[in-house]
C-alpha cells in the first residue's frame, strides 16, 4: 500500500551532481534509508561508476540517458548554483516527473527562468525547491537531505518553508507519523507551493490531517488560507516562523522580507485562524495542537 504524495516506494531516483561532495554524501544517506537511488548524472564523468558501500551506481551523461537506462522518475539536484538552471532545464527537457532542487543561493532570475520553462513545457515536471530539504515519505522513499530516521510512517501530511522546522515537527509527531513531508524552500520564487501540497494532501486518501509551516515575508500563507477556506476539508494546523522578528529587517531566507503589516507573523496567523486553522505560537505548541486532532480523529 503506497501512502504518499509525489514520492512513493516505487519512485526511482537519480542524482544530478552525484560525484560532488554533497551529492555523494546524501546519495549514501538516501540509499541507507532504503530509497531506490538508481544512478547519477554528470556530463564530464559519464560512464564512470560510484561505489556506495558495495552498491555501484552508474554516472550518465544526461538526465534523458539516465531515465532511459534506469526508468528513473525523480531527480535530486545537488549542482552548484551557477549550473543549477541548466541542470533543471535538462531535467525538464527529459520529461522527468519530479525534480527536487536542493541547491541554495540560486539567482532568483534563474529560478524564475526554469519555473517558467517548466510551465511552457506543459508542467510535466514538478519542481520542489530550490533551497529546500526535499521530500520524504517515511518508510517508502526519501529524496533530498531530510533525515530518514527521525519519524515514522503515519497519516499526517507536512508542508514547510523551513528545513529545520520540518525536522523538528517530524520528530515531535513521530509517534503519529507522516504520509509525506514536503520542504518547499524559502526563496521568493519556488516551484511547488503550500497550495500545491495542500491540494495533494486533501486528495490523498492516506493523509488525515495537515501541518503547514510558513514564515514571515511575502503572502504565501495568506494565499494558502484562502485556498484552505475554499478547498480543504481535512484539519490543518499551522505555525508561522518569525513572531519575534523586528519589522522592516530582512531575515534569514531570501523570501522573508516584511513590508507593513502584510507578511508579518501576526497577519499570517490571523489569516489562517480566520479560516479555521489552529496556529501554534511555537513549533512544540503546533505539534500539541496536531496531537489533539489526531487523538480525536
Amino acid at each position: 500500500m503506497t501512502m504518499a504524495i509525489w514520492l512513493t516506494e516505487n519512485s526511482k531516483i537519480i542524482v544530478q551532481g552525484i560525484t560532488g561532495s554533497e551529492g555523494m554524501k546524501h546519495s549514501r544517506r538516501m540509499l541507507a534509508s532504503g530509497a531506490a537511488v538508481v544512478g547519477g548524472v554528470n556530463a564530464r564523468k559519464a560512464g564512470q561508476t560510484v561505489d556506495f558501500d558495495g552498491k555501484a551506481l552508474t554516472v550518465y551523461g544526461t538526465v534523458a540517458e539516465a531515465m532511459a537506462e534506469t526508468g528513473a522518475d525523480v531527480s535530486v539536484v545537488f549542482v552548484p548554483p551557477k549550473f543549477t538552471k541548466d541542470a533543471v532545464v535538462e531535467a525538464i527537457d527529459a520529461g522527468i516527473p519530479l525534480c527536487v532542487v536542493i541547491t541554495e543561493g540560486i539567482p532568483v532570475h534563474d529560478t524564475a527562468y526554469f519555473w517558467a520553462y517548466a510551465e511552457s513545457k506543459g508542467n510535466k515536471t514538478r519542481i520542489i525547491g530550490p533551497n529546500c530539504p526535499g521530500i520524504a515519505s517515511p518508510g517508502a522513499s526519501n529524496a533530498g537531505i531530510i533525515p530518514a530516521d527521525i519519524t515514522t510512517p503515519g497519516r499526517i501530511g507536512l508542508v514547510s518553508k523551513s528545513g529545520t522546522l520540518t525536522y523538528q515537527m517530524m520528530y515531535e509527531l513521530r509517534d503519529f507519523g507522516f504520509s509525506t513531508c514536503v520542504g518547499i524552500g524559502g526563496d521568493p520564487i519556488i516551484g511547488t507551493t503550500h497550495i500545491d501540497a495542500l491540494r495533494a494532501f486533501q486528495d490523498d486518501p492516506d493523509t488525515d490531517a495537515i501541518v503547514m509551516i510558513g514564515e514571515i515575508g511575502g503572502d504565501a500563507e495568506e494565499r494558502a488560507a484562502a485556498f484552505i477556506e475554499q478547498n480543504v476539508t481535512k484539519p490543518v494546523v499551522g505555525y508561522v516562523a518569525g513572531f519575534t522578528a523586528p519589522e522592516g529587517k530582512t531575515m534569514g531566507h531570501a523570501g522573508a522580507i516584511v513590508s507593513g503589516s502584510a507578511g508579518t507573523a501576526q497577519a499570517k496567523k490571523e489569516a489562517l485562524e480566520k479560516v479555521g486553522v489552529r496556529v501554534g505560537k511555537t513549533p512544540s505548541e503546533t505539534a500539541r495542537l496536531m496531537r489533539d486532532i489526531m487523538k480525536n480523529l
